[in-house]
């Protein structure tokens, strides 16, 4: 009857925001924008970063290459002519630290929420 709430405060995404700036700081690290744009189409955890949201909202995202590499991108949402897209700011593969550390988190998450 009611629908969900939370669905209103999900803006839909029709695409991705590039320019020179964030499209050569992305593939600093070896991760191409296809790897980036094909993440955003598979599951991804994504997490607030307010470390980094001082000037605007920033978000963390996690997510696995086709290969099984493990990658976290810093982006942020933009609107342009009232149309929201993701503009990626940042792209890198994780260390083996993070990896094991989010793991853990993602796996005591889990059973808090079946608890």
């Amino acid at each position: 009857m009611y629908g969900n709430p939370y669905k209103r405060m999900i803006p839909t995404i029709v695409g991705f925001d590039w320019d020179r700036g964030n499209r050569d700081k992305c593939q600093k690290h070896g991760v191409s924008i296809a790897i980036i744009e094909s993440l955003f189409h598979s599951r991804l955890g994504v997490f607030p970063d307010p470390e980094h949201s001082d000037r605007e909202q920033r978000f963390k995202a996690i997510g696995r290459t086709e290969d099984r590499r493990a990658v976290l991108i810093v982006f942020t949402l933009r609107v342009r002519e009232g149309e929201t897209l993701i503009r990626p700011i940042s792209a890198r593969y994780m260390r083996r630290k993070e990896i094991d550390h989010y793991e853990k988190e993602t796996a005591e998450a889990a059973y808090r929420r079946r608890s």
